[in-house]
Order: C-alpha cells, then sequence, then structure tokens
C-alpha cells in the first residue's frame, strides 16, 4: 500500500450519507460474490436502524488501486452535532451531500462550517437529481448557487470555494461530473456508477499531514470496546509508527482537571479493511488505528511514545443547552419490571456515557441519588434514555431545563432558528403554532411546484429552545405529518418571557391496586385516560389528563358494587372510548416541574415527585 486519504461524508439528516457509503462499499469490492449487502451498512445499532438516522459517527475503507480511503460515516442530526466536530480532527477532506431538492438546510450550515474551520477540502455532491422536482435541471443549479453562497458566508477561503461538483443519485449508486449527462443517467440510457467519485477523493483530497515529531503521536477521537481485548482507541497517527507490544503513553486528565499520564503496553493494533477491523503488528503515520492495550482511553486523550513528545489540544465541541436530572427509582413498583439500579450504578452508567459522547456532559446535583446531565437536545437525551432502558435499567428522569447566561447582569437564553418544510395549506396553523411558543417568523418563501402535487413553502423562525420542547410532535400532527421539521442552534439572546407549558392538569391515582373498567368509565369526563383496565398503580401515579388546569386526585380502582337487580345489556353496552398512548418524546414534552417520567424496560409512566396526597397541591398555581 502506498498512499492513503482520509475523507468524511458530512450533511444534514436524511440527505443521503449512508447509502452513498453503502454504495462505495459495493463498487470497491468490498463484499465477496457470495455476501449479500444490507441497506445502511453502516447504521449498526438497533435504534439507527428503528429511527432512521445516523447516531453515531462509524469507520470503514475501501482500496482504490493502490491507495486505501478510510471513509468516517457522520450524523446528521443536529442534536448530535458532537459527533461530527470531534471526527473532523482525522480526516483531510470532506465530501459535503446536499440533497438536489431540499437544497442547503440548518445542518448543512453546521457541519460545512466546522470543516472549513478545519482548513479541509470540501467537494460538493448533490444527491437525489432523480427526484421529480428537479427533472428540468434548474432546481439542482438553484441549490449549487445556494451552496456557493454558503461557502462565502461562511468564510471559505478562495481555494475552498473553489470546489468540485458531482451530481448523485446514491440510491442507484451513480454519479457524473457532467450535468448534461444527467438525463441519459436517469432514464438507464447509459449506465452509471460511482467512478468520478473516486477519481475525484484521489485528485482533490491531499494526502495525510504529519506533525514532524521525532516519535509517535495520536489523538483519541472515537471509543469502543472488545469482549476479547477491552476498552479500544480510535483515532489517526499524526507522527511516527506504532507497533505491537510496544511501551506507549496515554497523556489524559483526572476528573480534577489535572494532567495525568499512564505507561501501558499497545497489546493489539488494527486497522480498518472495509467493514472488518484487521489485526496488523505495525501502523504508520495517516492511518487511522484502532488499539488496545489500556482501560482507561478517553476520547480528547493523546497516545504517545515516547512519553516527551507533548499532548495535543483536547477535543472541544459547543457548549450544552440542555440539562436533565436522571434519578434512582423510588416508586412502589420499583424493581418489578427491571433492574432497580442504586444510585452508584446509575452514577457509573452516566459517566460512561459521558466519556464516548463529548457533547453530554456529567454533574452531581445536591441529592446524592439524582445527577445532572447536559447535552444538546431532547432528541439526545431520549436516545440515551432508550439505550439504558434497553440494557434493563430502571430509573427516572425529570422535565427538561434550559441553561440559561448572565450577560451584563440580563438572563439570556439560547435561541435557535426552524426551518420548516410543508404544504402551503398548513402555514397559517403552523407559525400560529410557533409564535404561540415566542417564535418569530424571519423568512416564507415559496418552493419550485414544477414535480406537481401540493404547493409547499419553507418557513425560517427564530424562537427560543425551550419553546421546542415537544414541539416536533406538535408539529406533524398540525402538518398532517407531511411537514419537514429542522433546527440550528444561533446564540444566547435576552430573556422571551414566560412560556405556555401544559394548560392541563393531571389525573392522579389516590390509591394501590389495578385499574377496573367501570372505575375508568366514570373517569373519561373529566379528562383523557392514559391507561385502559387491568393495569398496576400506586398512589401519586398519573393516569391521565385533567380537561382543567388543576390535578384531580382519582379512584381509578374502584369496582362496581354487586346487588341482585340488573337491567338487561346494561353491562356490555358501554365501554372505554380509548386511551392516549404517547412516546417517550412526547412524555417528556408532557411532563411538568413536580412530575418524574418513570423509565423500566416494560414501561414509561408518570408520576408526581411526592406521592402522598396529603403532602401536595392540587392547585396548578401552587404545584409548578
Amino acid at each position: 500500500m502506498s498512499e492513503i486519504r482520509n475523507i468524511c461524508i458530512i450533511a444534514h439528516v436524511d440527505h443521503g450519507k449512508t447509502t452513498l457509503v453503502d454504495h462505495l462499499l459495493r463498487q470497491a469490492g468490498t463484499y465477496a460474490a457470495h455476501q449479500v449487502a444490507t441497506d445502511r451498512v453502516m447504521d449498526s445499532g438497533d435504534l439507527e436502524r428503528e429511527r432512521g438516522i445516523t447516531i453515531q459517527a462509524k469507520n470503514t475503507s475501501v482500496r482504490v488501486g493502490d491507495t486505501k480511503i478510510n471513509i468516517v460515516d457522520t450524523p446528521g442530526h443536529a442534536d448530535f452535532g458532537g459527533e461530527v466536530e470531534r471526527i473532523l480532527g482525522m480526516v483531510d477532506g470532506a465530501m459535503l451531500l446536499v440533497d438536489a431538492a431540499e437544497g442547503p438546510l440548518p445542518q448543512t450550515r453546521f457541519v460545512l462550517q466546522k470543516a472549513l474551520q478545519q482548513g479541509l477540502k470540501v467537494n460538493l455532491v448533490v444527491n437525489k437529481v432523480d427526484r421529480p422536482e428537479c427533472k428540468d435541471g434548474k432546481r439542482v443549479q438553484e441549490v449549487v448557487n445556494q451552496a456557493f453562497d454558503l461557502f462565502v458566508e461562511l468564510g471559505a477561503t478562495e481555494e475552498q470555494a473553489s470546489f468540485e461538483i458531482v451530481y448523485a443519485c446514491a440510491r442507484e449508486g451513480w454519479c457524473t461530473m457532467d450535468f448534461d449527462a444527467i438525463p441519459d443517467l436517469i432514464a438507464k440510457k447509459t449506465k452509471g456508477s460511482l467512478k468520478p467519485l473516486f477519481d475525484l477523493v484521489l485528485k482533490s483530497v491531499p494526502k495525510p499531514w504529519s506533525t514532524d515529531l521525532p516519535g509517535f503521536q495520536m489523538l483519541v477521537s472515537n471509543i469502543s470496546y472488545s469482549d476479547y481485548v477491552g476498552r479500544l482507541a480510535i483515532g489517526r497517527i499524526l507522527s511516527g509508527k506504532i507497533k505491537k507490544n510496544e511501551r506507549a503513553f496515554r497523556k489524559g486528565i483526572k476528573a480534577d482537571g489535572t494532567p495525568h499520564n499512564e505507561a501501558f503496553s499497545v497489546s493489539q493494533l488494527y486497522t480498518f479493511e472495509g467493514l472488518k477491523q484487521a489485526e496488523v503488528n505495525e501502523l504508520s503515520m495517516g492511518d487511522i488505528v484502532v488499539l488496545a492495550g489500556c482501560e482507561n482511553f478517553e476520547i480528547g486523550d493523546t497516545i504517545v511514545t515516547p512519553d516527551t513528545i507533548p499532548a495535543r489540544e483536547r477535543i472541544t465541541v459547543e457548549k450544552p443547552t440542555l440539562a436533565m436530572i436522571f434519578s434512582v427509582n423510588t416508586s412502589p413498583l420499583s424493581g418489578q419490571e427491571g433492574e432497580a439500579i442504586q444510585s452508584r450504578k446509575l452514577r457509573e452508567r452516566l459517566i460512561k456515557e459521558v466519556r464516548h459522547n463529548v457533547a453530554l456532559r456529567f454533574e452531581e446535583s445536591e441529592t446524592s441519588d439524582q445527577f445532572r446531565v447536559l447535552g444538546r437536545g431532547e432528541l439526545q437525551f431520549a436516545i440515551l434514555i432508550e439505550q439504558m432502558r434497553r440494557e434493563g435499567f430502571e430509573f427516572m428522569v425529570g422535565k427538561p431545563i434550559v441553561l440559561y447566561k448572565t450577560i451584563d447582569g440580563e438572563k439570556h437564553e439560547p435561541m435557535e432558528k426552524a426551518i420548516l418544510d410543508l404544504p402551503e395549506e398548513f402555514a397559517s396553523e403552523v407559525t400560529q403554532l410557533f409564535q404561540n411558543r415566542k417564535g418569530l417568523l424571519t423568512k416564507y418563501e415559496a418552493q419550485d411546484n414544477t414535480g406537481g402535487g401540493k404547493q409547499r413553502v419553507r418557513l425560517e423562525i427564530d424562537i427560543p429552545t425551550r419553546g421546542l420542547l415537544g414541539m416536533r410532535s406538535r408539529y406533524l400532527t398540525a402538518t398532517r405529518g407531511e411537514g419537514l421539521f429542522n433546527t440550528l442552534f444561533m446564540e444566547y439572546a435576552p430573556y422571551k418571557g414566560e412560556l405556555p407549558h401544559r394548560s392541563s392538569g393531571a389525573l392522579i391515582a389516590d390509591r394501590t391496586g389495578e385499574t377496573v373498567e367501570y372505575a375508568l368509565l366514570t373517569l373519561e369526563e373529566r379528562g383523557v385516560l392514559f391507561f385502559g383496565p387491568g393495569v398496576k398503580v400506586y398512589e401519586g401515579m398519573i393516569i391521565g389528563e385533567n380537561s382543567k388546569d388543576n390535578d384531580m386526585n382519582v379512584n381509578p380502582c374502584k369496582e362496581k358494587k354487586l346487588t341482585n337487580i340488573r337491567s338487561a345489556g346494561a353491562e356490555f353496552l358501554v365501554r372505554l372510548a380509548g386511551t392516549k398512548k404517547m412516546s417517550l418524546e412526547q412524555h417528556i414534552d408532557w411532563v411538568d416541574e413536580d412530575e418524574w417520567i418513570e423509565i423500566t424496560p416494560e414501561s414509561i409512566r408518570l408520576r408526581k415527585k411526592v406521592l402522598q396526597l396529603n403532602l401536595r397541591s392540587v392547585k396548578r398555581s401552587e404545584r409548578v
């Protein structure tokens, strides 16, 4: 092997990064003839495949002739921007994917800005050129112009702004640099491939640079784990080379922030070959290495040999905007559906997550069995909660808290730009929905309707981060599932005032037992129920949403008194109208400051922080 190229593929969510990597692997001969290629093979996690999004950055490689191309697939959702920020130091070039119909979106701006700041050579791939909206080519040219304007706006150098343009259909596995060749490729009159993209990488992406230090140096950009050799550090070799069984040093920091050096022996070395990690005895400058031998690797550590080689600056990401309290489960049903973990084990699990994900932060709280986790958005918290739930843990979480700042003695809060793509008929309803949450409409743009169908518009709304909590599900309901919803953190701005959260109160069980259909029938007129009959409840557990703003303590376990008088058909003519089933994200939106979300492997429940009814008020003004 004579040469190496290190690239990453960056884009907004759902613009086709992972699908493009699938076809790059296929056409580079990664799969043997007898192997069945899986769609979105890089989305290996269960949650990634279920939700259809990339959550963690992952490495792979392909070979083109004598050149090895290391490829990093990155997330496209704004909540996982920390994955993009820390991974860009491993590469020398980037492919920016933009949807040919949607054009540059919020995360496109974020990832491009980070790549340009790193000084990377970025080329533009206009994907999905076969979409109906792009059939006359006019929209594709508009998107290219928008991308160029974005490069200039973000301060690209003259060299960076002179990017190459590739027109692609990742789903079909072809691309071209000739705009006029697109119609024939779409019509399958000519057969296409991804060869132009491979050639462009070899021609435009520079070879790995070296720090010219007299020894080995590597910055840990990612962490993995093997059942056989333990913790694995992943990163690019910045100088020198490393051999198996060689003595190396980990330059990290202690919990109190002081520098810490730790010596260890390199037990295993791996490099990426396609989708596998191939074991090797020696690796040199420029390659991306997977290294084992120390159980204390953390993202941001520098591995060196000899120990006189200095440490690199630690990886930093943008600061969190939200916090959430994680607590030990203290409900009466604790331990019945999963592992009721103690505070020590909950603390260890959260610290482990923070070490893997530099966009999350961990803080102790005033209470010994509660901990604060700081992050970017509610989706990031929802993913962490779901992962812990699937690991068998039982715990509780509170309402997300926005992190405020005091600037010049004035309270400031994080602001985000929401970019909405929706049918025009829903625009006024959606605008009203966001204005109720202190949103300010800054742009209204009619979309090109050459592809037929409903006329669509694009709205840009500046809104406080707290106004976005739970907004995704409400927006999708308002647009009948036809709207696209994207956000991007902007800046801290002066506090916008109080926001309406939940106008309704809660229906709260006043005793322990099982719900009975007869009792629930009498409660239906009071509000919306969350559970049907035969469900275990306890005092303080929320069983529904009250139609009024105050809470109401109710008895869902009341059985019908037995008498010897019956009316024909009375028992089976009355049935429950139905219950409201909520997702984890909807629970996070619904919960109030005086309530917990109880998470178990089998159930998600809501409860009051104070369970005894005689110790809490039902008046909204007194409880929130």
